[in-house]
């Protein structure tokens, strides 16, 4: 299935995993001030409800503002994707059909949560993505162009440009480096707490030693909606 413009026309023609989804809107090109559409993949549809995961990353953002000591649950990047973006993305409309999702497998012993708009955690990430897709989403991911601007609190997003092709992508005719994207995992944890968190390198592999506070991985949102009749 393509990209589809309305949930209900996807829930009718049946949702597969991996198939695309148009659902809410951000900005994704050089203009930061006009929103378009967001396309996300499928990762699991069951009990009248789907998971989904933006396809590109739609920004460059830090896990928390300082190299400190922190959980999921209070980081500066769980604060905005449930306030900020969450109200930008979605219309009150759309609202209501993004559900509260139990956010387990954060680190361990630190606190789990319940959030509307989460990061996948590396337990995810590795059940639902693979490194090379058959019947699973791809784990590898580009940015947007609005993804790597520069933005004023210094963050740039890190594309590959080296001779590794398979760290490149090439979708609809482009071929683009790949880039990093924060997990919510945190696995270098000392008494519920760590300064750095697990993302996903280039090649879909997952690295436990990202410092909070760096400006260069991206953010890949993920929901889960309610589906139209349930």
């Amino acid at each position: 299935m393509g990209p589809v413009s309305d949930l209900s026309t996807a829930a009718r023609a049946g949702i597969d995993v991996n198939d695309l989804i148009a659902f809410g809107s951000f900005p994704q090109s050089s203009a930061s001030d006009v929103a378009e559409p967001i396309e996300w993949r499928v990762l699991d549809c069951s009990a009248g409800a789907v998971v989904l995961l933006s396809d590109r990353i739609l920004d460059c953002r830090r896990y928390h503002s300082e190299f400190v000591e922190t959980t999921w649950r209070d980081s500066d990047l769980r604060a905005w994707l449930n306030g900020e973006f969450f109200g930008a993305a979605f219309g009150d409309d759309a609202h209501e059909k993004v559900l509260p999702t139990p956010c387990r497998n954060n680190g361990p012993g630190t606190p789990d949560t319940v959030d509307r708009v989460f990061l996948l955690s590396v337990h995810e990430v590795r059940a639902l993505t693979a490194v090379t897709p058959e019947t699973r989403p791809r784990r590898a991911a580009t940015g947007t162009v609005f993804a790597q601007l520069p933005k004023a609190d210094g963050c740039r997003l890190y594309v590959y440009d080296k001779g590794v092709e398979r760290d490149y992508l090439t979708a609809n005719g482009v071929r683009q480096g790949c880039s990093w994207w924060w997990t919510r995992t945190q696995l270098q944890v000392e008494d519920g707490r760590s300064a750095r968190a697990a993302f996903v390198g280039a090649r879909g592999d997952v690295k436990s030693y990202g410092r909070v506070d760096l400006a260069r991985y991206g953010v890949r949102p993920a929901i889960r909606l309610s589906l139209p009749g349930t």
